[in-house]
């Protein structure tokens, strides 16, 4: 079964534009992206700002993914929950998520067999991850998704 998954810490935000959460954090986003800019009709006011830094690499289990996401932010810890306090009081709830993405059988491979492939299954939140997403009030989402082409 081929797994592909990657790793995200996002910040979004309707006042706030990624360039400001970026000259706040002082760390560069991997992508942003700002919802509704492209619409025409109906026109989506407000636009949605969002801020994200991404793990992608390959081969690396969810939990090492998501401690490189956290080593990129950690050091900017202070401004990072200042931030994310701040959108939270004027926004409300909702602004900050880490977000696991992982698909099933995306290519339709087979497993490969080799004693060497890391075991990409499992994964776990240890206590200092967990305290980051309470220090920043960030939601954790995760999503699954079986890709095998069907018999019907």
């Amino acid at each position: 079964m081929s797994l592909t998954q990657y790793v995200y810490f996002g910040i979004s935000s309707v006042g706030t534009s990624a360039d400001e959460i970026t000259r706040l954090l002082g760390v560069e986003p991997d992508e942003v992206t700002v919802r509704g800019s492209l619409t025409t009709s109906p026109h989506i006011i407000p636009f949605f700002h969002c801020w994200k830094v991404f793990s992608r690499e390959r081969g690396l289990p969810v939990d090492e993914q998501i401690d490189q996401v956290i080593g990129r932010l950690r050091p900017r810890m202070e401004a990072l929950t200042n931030l994310t306090t701040r959108l939270a009081a004027e926004e409300g709830t909702g602004g900050a998520i880490l977000q696991v993405q992982r698909y099933f059988n995306r290519y339709g491979k087979q497993p490969s067999g080799s004693p060497d492939d890391a075991n990409l299954f499992g994964w776990h939140l240890d206590r200092a991850v967990v305290e980051f997403l309470v220090a920043t009030g960030a939601d954790l989402d995760v999503d699954e998704y079986d890709l095998t082409p069907s018999d019907d």
